[in-house]
This record gives C-alpha cells, structure tokens and sequence, in this order.
C-alpha cells in the first residue's frame, strides 16, 4: 500500500487541468506514441467540441522514483462552477490534490471553493503554476498569491507548462514525496465507496471504486449497503485508458466492478461495497446529497417516448449523479419531468447528452429555482414550477433562495459589476483587495436572479477576466408573483414563471413581444397576453392571414360588400373558437434566452 499515491487535479476553468493530466500520462509512459490526442481524458464529443471538462475521469498510472515502482491513481476534475458535484466525489476519493493556477491570470473564484473542499478532507495540496512558457506570464505576482491563499513556502510552489512539459518531471516526484500513502488494512473487512458509475449497453452498469480497507477478487459475493442488494462481481480491474481486469485488488486502490446490475436504481454514488459473508461493521460517509439549484421541465416531443425518456434520464443520472428528477404533467405538453439542474450550463450539457448519447428530442420549460410559499393557514410548501403554486388569495408569504456570492476581477471593471450586481437585486457584503489590481466582490443576490444569464453577462462585462463561485445562502420573504402567458385567454402553463414584482412588467412586456415574432399566423387573430392574476400588463396581436372576399365586387352597392365581409366575419369567430395554436419549440427557447 505505501506504493500507491491518489490524487486529483483541481483548478478554475481554463487553467490546463487537461492539458497538464496529458503530460503526465506521457511521462509515466501510460500512453503510446499513437494513442495521444490533446486533452486525451476528454473523450465526450461534447467536451471536445466544448473545450471543456465535464466528467471527472480516472487513470491508472505507474512511475519509477529511485528504483521503485509507485501505482499513481490520477483523477481529473471539470473545473466550472456548474460540475462542483464532480469535483467534491474526486477529492472524497483522494489523498492529495494538485492545485493548478494559471500564471497569466492568477487566482480565480473557482480556485479558491475547490481548495476550500479539499482542505476540508485534509488532503495534501501541491501548488503547480501552470503555463510559464506564455509571453503574458506573471510568476512572482502569481506566485504570491499562492503563499498568501496556502500559507506554504515559495520553494514548494512548482512552476510548469502543460504544452511544452516543463517541471512534469517535478510534479511526479513531489506526488511521491508529498501525498501519504492510503491508511486502510487489506486483511480487514472489505468496504469499498462507489465514486462514479456509468451504463454499458453490452455489460450492465459499471461502478467506479476506491477501495478503503479489504481486498477484492472476481466471483466474491457483494453487497451494496445503501439498496441491500447482492451480487456476484463478475469482473475487478483498474482504469487505465480502457478498463484492465485483475485478479484483485486490495486497500487503496481505485477501480472498477462489473456485476451484471441491469437497472439504474441500484447502484447509488457515495455507496459502500463489502463482501456478503465478513460485512463490514459501518457504511463509509457518502458525499453530501446534492442541492439541485434550477429547475426545468423536460417533454418529450412526441408524447409516446415518455418511458423512452425516463429511461434516458436514468441512464444519465448514473453518470452524472447532480441529476434529480420527478414527473409531472403539463396541460400544453404532456407527460414529462421536473428535473433540477446545478446551473444553466449543466442544463445546456444535459439536454445535449439527451440528444446525442439516447437520440431524445425534448422541450424543456423556462427554468426556475425552488419556493417555500407559506399560506395564511400557517403551512410551508415548497414550489418548483408556477403551476403548483396556491392561489393567491391563500399566500400569506413567499420566501426565495438566496446566495453568497464571490466575484472576483480586476479592478477596472469594478464599476459595470456593481452595476450588473445591483440590478440583479444583489446587496454588497464585503469588498476586499486579493493582491495588487485584484479585488473579490461578496454579495448577497436572489438566486432566481442569476439562474438565466447572469454569468454570460459577467464575462463579457470583464472581458472574460471575473470569476464566479456561489453557495446557498438561506431564504428571505420577497415579494413575487405569478407571471402568466395567454394565447387567446388560455395560460400556456410552460411560459409562466414565478418573477419579482419590480420585473414583472418588463419581462411580461418582452416575452409577448418575442411570442408575437415566433408564433405563426393563423386564419384568426391571435391574442397574446401576459397577465398578473386577473390584471393583463401586455399585450401583442398576430394578425390573421385573411382572403380579400371583396375581389369579386366591382361597382355596385355597398351593401354587396358589407354582406361578404359580415359572412367571412362569422367565419372567423366560429374559427377562432375551435381553432388551437401551436406554440413552436424555437419559442419556448426564445423566451430563455430573452436578454
């Protein structure tokens, strides 16, 4: 076991977490010649496209120091604020961690939440400057902010560049000598925590584990603590860029089980493995649940994929265990499921999975986050979506999420965030200098404010230098109501949303507006209304394609005319009555992207 050293990789997003995992796979030879590709761990289409990391993705390496052979179990983390949820299961299943700042931008927000979540675990932390072979790199300013963040001495902090392999040589030697070995005792009961899973069409379910004490072998009796079923593990073995079967493995390493499992519901992430016969006395600490921090409703385009879809999202949820979801019913669309999300990114991420990995074509609704509604009878209910909300008379109050939330920029965008801030309802908590031209914004700020485009808005105020991390911060009283869409007086319960007053009319008056562009005419006038209640705040009309009746009559009396247009006038109304109008999905995405 003292040959084994775990670790992640952890930084803000950008900062060549992949890029540097790449070198390191090089160096310790995992790779051959012909198998490397840039950001090789990303193998989702979608991160590629992206260039970003999604997944938190495990590799077995081996390296010689001083003559002896040392098993090195990398995991690399995605670094946005959206796949938080990733990075905390990496951190639970290591003994150390490498913290890799940028060295043309310093610290940023995201750095400084993943060390926070990795001290916490007391994991042995490895500063590595990344980038140094950039013109615009600024080593010593940088490298003081990494003494004044960690507390550690400037000799510890190794400078390196993931494109030209600079220090790589270092960082494997400092993982060596710095991260302890894993504590555990092979000959004890096995206990084993599950940190990631994922489907296989061919093989059933596949979890991902770190061993903590015990040793595992092929046809052992499991069982999963958390659901208590049992299975025999037909398959142990490492990660390596594929997957290795062994004939065991023992305390401290990390691999896979596959077990034949079929459905999705039985394997639980943060789980606790052990052998039937010789269980272990507890569980192992999971992770804590997730909070999902925005909702959405996901349809189905034709109502018959329903169960098409749930399996989907079952699927899904293995890898990606920040995914919660329930169904529900909506008058417009169907059957379908409220499903919460970490952020609008995850959501984006999500619904492009759908499609590509299960060929699912949804609708998703205007997301929202969570309400505690309290009514006059003195009960608390908590709403997610607009149409579980009481009527209005019943409400005595409606409390809204908040968050604490850290910006951290250069200062001479201090003016256009404070700005962006205060009109997203946020109140300033503190103001701080990081270092030189750097200074960390906190604000307290109502999360449904920042669920839409909050964050596109900050980059591009800031150029793209600002950082951004929040946490849930408590609930306060607000005063909201239940903005309401209505196609000819029918609400189109997808489009309603639950809004602050102060923004009701505006937001009201642009979506009416953005509908009456999308919507396509009719043989009938279309009546589009936001409504608060009962009161209409605004309203669009699309006009009715009409035929010209009147052609015929050429001269003549006035009254011939009257009796065409009177006939076609009757026509209409009986049209409008049974016709129905069809919302196109390119609207519901319209009304998300309102800027």
């Amino acid at each position: 076991m003292d040959k084994i050293r775990n670790f992640c990789i952890i930084a803000h997003i950008d900062h060549g977490k992949s890029t540097l995992a790449d070198r390191l796979l090089e160096a310790t030879k995992t790779l051959e010649a012909r198998d490397l590709q840039a950001q090789v761990l990303d193998d989702m289409d979608l991160e590629r496209e992206r260039g970003i990391t999604i997944k938190s993705h495990a590799i077995q390496m081996q390296y010689n120091y001083n003559g002896t052979q040392y098993t090195l179990n990398l995991i690399d983390t995605p670094g946005h604020v959206d796949f938080s949820y990733e990075v905390s299961r990496s951190i639970a299943a290591c003994e150390g961690a490498l913290l890799i700042v940028d060295a043309t931008q310093g610290i940023q927000a995201q750095t400084i939440s993943n060390l926070y979540m990795a001290l916490e675990h007391d994991l042995a932390i490895i500063p590595v400057m990344n980038k140094m072979d950039m013109d615009s790199a600024m080593p010593d300013e940088v490298e003081d902010q990494i003494v004044e963040l960690l507390g550690c001495k400037r000799e510890e902090i190794i400078r390196a560049s993931g494109k030209t392999g600079l220090g790589v040589e270092e960082i494997l030697q400092a993982i060596v000598e710095r991260i302890p070995a894993p504590k555990g005792d092979p000959g004890a009961p096995l206990q084993c925590l599950i940190f990631d899973s994922v489907f296989n069409s061919f093989r059933g379910i596949i979890a991902y584990f770190k061993i903590v004490n015990g040793t595992i072998r092929p046809k052992d009796l499991v069982k999963f603590v958390a659901t208590g079923k049992e299975y025999e593990a037909d398959e142990i073995g490492i990660l390596k860029l594929d997957m290795v079967p062994q004939k065991e493995l023992s305390a401290g390493n990390v691999g896979y089980i596959i077990s034949g499992i079929k459905t999705s519901k039985e394997v639980k992430v943060g789980d606790t493995i052990t052998h039937v016969k010789r269980p272990c006395a507890e569980a192992i600490d999971g992770f804590e649940e997730v909070k999902p921090m925005v909702f959405a409703g996901v349809y189905p385009i034709e109502t018959e994929d329903f169960e098409d879809l749930r399996s989907s999202i079952e699927k899904l949820q293995l890898n990606d265990a920040s995914l919660t979801f329930e169904p529900e019913s909506s008058a417009a669309l169907g059957f379908g499921f409220r499903c919460g999300f970490l952020g609008m990114l995850h959501m984006e991420i999500i619904q492009e999975r759908l499609d590509r990995e299960f060929n699912m074509n949804v609708i998703t609704t205007v997301p929202n986050v969570s309400y505690k509604v309290f009514t006059n009878k003195g009960a608390c209910l908590e709403v997610h979506n607009p149409s579980g909300l009481p009527d209005m008379t019943e409400i005595d109050h409606i409390e809204e999420p908040y968050i604490r939330a850290s910006v951290i920029t250069k200062t001479d965008y201090i003016g256009q965030i404070m700005t962006l801030c205060l009109g997203k309802r946020g109140e300033l908590v503190k103001q701080e200098y990081v270092s030189g031209n750097r200074v960390e914004l906190i604000y307290d700020m109502p999360l449904g404010e920042i669920v839409f485009d909050f964050y596109d808005k900050l980059k591009s105020i800031s150029k793209g230098y600002a950082s951004f991390d929040y946490h849930m911060n408590g609930f306060r009283p607000s005063k909201l109501v239940k903005l309401d869409i209505l196609l000819n007086g029918e609400s189109v319960d997808a489009l309603s949303s639950l809004i602050h007053f102060d923004n009701a009319y505006t937001l009201g008056r642009r979506m009416c507006e953005k509908l009456q562009e999308l919507i396509p005419r009719q043989q009938f006038d279309i009546a589009i209304q936001a409504a608060i209640g009962s009161k209409i705040i605004a309203r669009e009309t699309v006009k009715a394609v009409r035929k010209d009746v009147t052609a015929k009559c050429y001269g003549g009396d006035i009254s011939r005319k009257r009796k065409l247009l009177e006939k076609q006038k009757r026509g209409k109304k009986r049209m409008k009555q049974i016709g129905n109008v069809e919302v196109p999905q390119k609207a519901f995405l319209a009304v998300l992207k309102l800027d």
